[in-house]
């Protein structure tokens, strides 16, 4: 084996992660993208109460509109599956 290849190939092997390191890596990525997901879920709700013509906490809590909670339901459910598919990839 030629001393150039010999040495590529210890520089790749150093360079592998050891298990511990590669979960902890793995755990922290899926915290930092499940606190951006709730973030941006919460950030779309905002947007949603903002955006509708009449008070949503009114129309669900107080008047027991099943249309408005419907509707509310919908957008977090689309919304969770578009969040989920883009942290995905």
């Amino acid at each position: 084996m030629p001393a150039f290849l010999a040495t590529l190939v210890a520089q790749a092997e150093s360079e592998i992660p050891s298990s511990s390191s590669t979960l902890g890596y793995h755990l922290a990525a899926a915290f930092i993208f499940s606190v951006f997901g709730v973030l941006t879920l919460a950030l779309c709700v905002w947007i949603m109460g903002r955006l509708s013509p009449f008070s949503l906490v009114k129309e669900i809590e107080e008047d027991h509109n099943t249309a408005a909670a419907i509707v509310m339901g919908a957008v977090l459910i689309g919304m969770s599956i578009i969040i989920a598919a883009a942290i995905v990839g």
